[in-house]
């Protein structure tokens, strides 16, 4: 019997209910294979577009053109230079790159040509937003004569009335704002000899109000602010005299003295509840004629030494006593001044045959006298202190500097916004030589504003942009040239920010802030 032979491996396979596919070497299978297998069916590829590629609209061409008559080819390429540049730079370029914008609010001065919008100047808003850099309300603004700065400043004081500010000129050399005080039915007091104002720097000011109510420690803190101030203005006016060449020292022993002086003559030295007002000529009279328990309380051997080593002292102050404020600032304050009114003005025009000295002293017994009477505003009642000609106030040597520096830090304190009125920013470094510690702090002083309006000036001047403002030579164009083509054109510094504006005055605002007057009639 024959065995049968076992079914072959094909034949096994053919028998399977899924037959298996064979595949030659080296070939694989696709995803659509794949899925294909295992009962998976991919959807079929849509039909080939039958439209050709669109064609290009420009042609391609060669970087150094056509190698043909009359196609500009150039045997080499142009080479390619790398240009850097700052942001106030970029505007060269790209027009429409300007400085961040700042908020509307305040006093909508112009047109911000770098943007082409409004542009609104808001000190003490800008202080309180953390987005504007700024630190204190302060202005400086310097212009050459005749570019417009003056009319900046008097459309700037009008339009933030409206805001509920009021403005105190502290000293108005060129009778400039009598026009702007009138429109507004104040009557602009006139210092000058012969008159009867009267300013007296050493007055209390509010701080003498409810001293009988003081305890003994408010009491020593008032006293403290009040001699402060009476100290640096004295400082102020001795070091106004010269010895030679040289300014008459104020050294340490001269502070004693004055202080116990003043004390004194205050009744603060007794315990007094109120407190008696004194004048520069009472000080200059007792130090002259000193008691016996001044010279103690100065700590002085004899009345001999006494007179001795005070005599500078009391030769200065005799000198301005009899000179520069006889009949101005040598009694109590003869005016009444309404501090509700939107505007108040102390004119110094009547001073000018004197000398700039003259009006330089008479702006520091004006300044430590408005400080004085703002050392306690209520909230509320800001106000827009302008002090024109400046420069002639620092030129009275480093103690006027310095009573200037507290001034503008005041501001802070106050909420005031201090606008100091200059030509050019080089005005504060005639405060004394070169290397000297006058300059030195007439220099720190440009710091203390973070606000500047720079109106035109001529090229010398572009220096003096550069080496005390850190202006860039694209600003310095701005100053001394496109600023010189147009008067209310200004280059305004709020903080590192530039902006380049052209201040619009109504019709109206023209005849309060002509300066020019004069000039016509001749």
């Amino acid at each position: 019997m024959t065995r049968p032979h076992p079914p072959s491996t094909r034949s096994v396979r053919s028998q399977s209910a899924h037959p298996r596919r064979v595949y030659a070497p080296g070939a694989g299978r696709s995803v659509s294979r794949l899925l294909a297998d295992f009962g998976h069916t991919l959807p079929a590829a849509p039909p080939a577009s039958e439209v050709g590629r669109e064609g290009r609209m420009f042609n391609p061409f060669p970087a150094r053109g056509a190698m043909r008559s009359g196609r500009g080819w150039a045997a080499a390429s142009a080479p390619v230079s790398t240009w850097r540049m700052t942001s106030d730079q970029a505007p060269v370029c790209w027009p429409f790159i300007a400085a961040p914008g700042l908020p509307p609010s305040g006093a909508q001065m112009g047109v911000d040509l770098l943007s082409g919008g409004s542009f609104y100047a808001d000190p003490l808003g800008w202080v309180l937003n953390d987005h504007v850099p700024v630190t204190n309300p302060n202005m400086f603004v310097f212009g050459k004569p005749g570019r417009g700065k003056s009319a900046t400043v008097k459309a700037f004081l009008l339009r933030m009335m409206d805001f509920g500010y009021r403005a105190l000129i502290l000293g108005d050399p060129k009778d400039e704002y009598e026009p702007l005080c009138r429109a507004f039915g104040v009557e602009p007091f006139t210092i000058g000899p012969g008159l009867n104002v009267r300013i007296n720097p050493l007055a209390f000011g509010p701080l003498a109000d409810g001293w009988d109510t003081l305890s003994a420690g408010e009491a020593r803190s008032r006293a403290a602010v009040v001699f402060g101030r009476w100290l640096t203005l004295v400082r102020g006016l001795v070091g106004s005299q010269r010895l030679g060449e040289h300014r008459v020292p104020f050294g340490p022993s001269d502070e004693v003295v004055v202080q116990t002086a003043l004390a004194d003559l205050t009744g603060y030295n007794h315990a007094a509840t109120r407190m008696t007002e004194t004048t520069i000529p009472q000080l200059w009279r007792l130090l002259d004629n000193p008691t016996p328990q001044l010279v103690r309380d100065c700590r002085y051997a004899t009345e001999r030494q006494f007179l001795d080593e005070t005599r500078l002292l009391r030769d200065s102050l005799g000198q301005l006593v009899s000179g520069a404020l006889a009949g101005l600032f040598d009694g109590p304050t003869a005016i009444a001044v309404d501090w509700q009114a939107p505007i108040q003005s102390l004119s110094l025009s009547r001073l000018e045959p004197l000398g700039d000295e003259a009006v330089g002293i008479a702006l520091l017994c004006l300044n430590s006298w408005g400080r004085g009477i703002r050392e306690t505003a209520a909230p509320g009642d800001v106000r827009i202190v302008v002090r024109d000609e400046s420069w002639k106030q620092l030129r009275l040597g480093v103690e006027a500097v310095k009573s200037f520096d507290a001034d503008l830090r005041l501001s802070r304190s106050t909420g005031d916004i201090q606008i100091a009125v200059g030509h050019k920013p080089s005005d504060p470094l005639s405060a004394g030589d070169t290397g000297s510690q006058a300059v030195a702090i007439a220099k720190d002083l440009l710091h203390l504003a973070d606000i500047t309006v720079l109106h035109g000036q001529d090229a010398a001047v572009a220096e003096d942009l550069d080496r005390l403002l850190g202006l860039g030579p694209i600003a310095q164009q701005l100053v001394t040239g496109w600023a010189m083509q147009g008067k209310g054109r200004a280059l305004w510094g709020v903080g590192d920010q530039l902006y380049k504006v052209q201040t619009i005055l109504h019709p109206l605002e023209h005849a309060l802030t002509y300066t020019n007057d004069a000039l016509q009639h001749a």
